[in-house]
């Protein structure tokens, strides 16, 4: 909006100063440092709302450490992340950049459907919310949206890099040598490409196409890879998404390791979209890309800003309308930039979980069928492979404390992101 605006002033009265909105460095900053000040100031009144409508968490008394001083504590909180959020990239970004207009459908749809679960919970009185089906429904409907746009949409390109016999400093890198009439050589621009290819890491030609799984069904087998394009999205946006979900169970936690993922993403989009660093690291060149960068410092920015409101003792909590967006918006920025089959690496975290989650109910489902256990009957703790899931809570159940937990966490979350963006030179 704001671009748009002093775009439109360079062009017809060339005032001082307007041309800086260009820059999308300069942008970044700017998004980052309004969506922070936006989460922190907005937050204490959001805060005090909450707390007038008596719109606070109902915990189970579970058995945790200092679990029930949390009762009562504002939830829906996401409020304050997605608004300072939108907010921030609506007036810095480029609005007719399609890459921009899936992360805002993406941020209002998951955040609709997240605020849906904490209304039920809340003012329903309903502790099981939204009904599991329900939600994957609203995922898997963001997820076919997603996977058509960027399988169908014109603008969704991408440029690889041809091997040349000559290295031109001062020509694009992207581009392939010919040979001329004059028998010289002659170097032509490569044109964008439409594609399945995504990064594959550690590997050395990182690059796989989606479509290449089809090649039995004979030639033209391109033309359907979306048949295997639009499950895959679908599946990656749903476990991310979940495993956000999963992640928000102690003070900072989620937000924390969000804001990790977010920069290290942010850098993978940078590199994506710039052509010097593209060759650099030959991996393909994402036209359209750079904006992202925009939306990463808007986001980064409300994270950090919603940590000062929600670390230890939390004021406030995300609730389901702040942590399925962001796995969400995790989850669709990974796909765009072609990097989602890095995150198993740079979501870890939410993989771990997960599994965690999926193995104790898998084994107490096991374990009562084999010792002809009553469906209300629990499987005793010590037969359990986990105190409590989701992991926190099993570290929490031996005796550690939160912020220690969460300390820790972070310093994992740190690690994989830099052993993320290494796997772009480490194959």
């Amino acid at each position: 909006m704001l671009y748009s605006l002093f775009n439109w002033l360079d062009t017809n009265f060339n005032l001082p100063g307007t041309g800086v909105f260009k820059y999308i460095s300069f942008r970044t900053a700017m998004a980052a440092l309004l969506s922070l000040f936006l989460s922190m100031i907005i937050g204490k009144y959001v805060i005090n709302f909450l707390k007038k409508k008596q719109i606070g968490e109902d915990i189970r008394d579970l058995g945790l450490a200092g679990q029930m001083q949390k009762k009562g504590t504002p939830t829906m909180g996401g409020i304050i992340i997605l608004f300072s959020l939108l907010i921030s990239v609506l007036l810095f970004n480029r609005l007719d950049n399609i890459y921009i207009q899936l992360m805002i459908f993406t941020t209002v749809w998951l955040g609709l459907l997240g605020f849906c679960d904490d209304y039920i919970k809340v003012f329903k009185k309903n502790k099981a919310g939204m009904p599991a089906k329900g939600k994957l429904i609203g995922q898997c409907i963001l997820g076919l949206v997603v996977a058509l746009t960027l399988f169908f949409h014109q603008d969704v390109v991408i440029k690889e890099k041809c091997d040349v016999k000559t290295y031109v400093p001062t020509e694009s890198v992207f581009m392939v040598e010919n040979e001329s009439v004059d028998g010289t050589s002659a170097y032509q621009c490569v044109e964008p490409t439409k594609s399945t290819k995504t990064t594959i890491p550690f590997v050395k030609h990182n690059e796989f196409d989606y479509a290449s799984l089809l090649k039995w069904l004979g030639e033209g087998y391109e033309k359907w890879a979306w048949l295997l394009y639009i499950p895959i999205i679908i599946f990656i946006i749903c476990a991310v998404s979940n495993g956000a979900n999963l992640t928000d169970g102690l003070d900072g936690l989620a937000i924390s390791t969000a804001a990790i993922i977010v920069a290290a993403l942010g850098i993978l989009a940078y590199v994506s979209g710039n052509t010097i660093f593209a060759d650099y690291l030959n991996i393909m060149y994402i036209p359209n890309t750079g904006e992202l960068m925009i939306f990463t410092g808007a986001m980064l920015g409300a994270c950090l800003g919603f940590y000062w409101w929600n670390c230890h003792p939390a004021q406030v909590f995300m609730g389901d309308t702040g942590s399925l967006a962001i796995g969400g918006i995790i989850a669709v920025f990974a796909v765009i930039i072609r990097k989602e089959l890095l995150l198993p690496i740079l979501c870890g975290i939410y993989l771990v979980e997960s599994l965690t989650v999926i193995i104790q109910r898998v084994y107490c489902k096991y374990y009562r069928k084999k010792y002809h256990l009553a469906a209300n009957e629990s499987v005793p703790v010590a037969k359990r492979p986990f105190l409590m899931t989701p992991l926190h809570h099993h570290y929490q159940q031996k005796g550690y404390h939160e912020s220690k937990i969460v300390q820790r966490f972070i310093i994992v979350g740190i690690l994989l992101a830099v052993l993320t963006i290494v796997t772009l030179k480490l194959r």
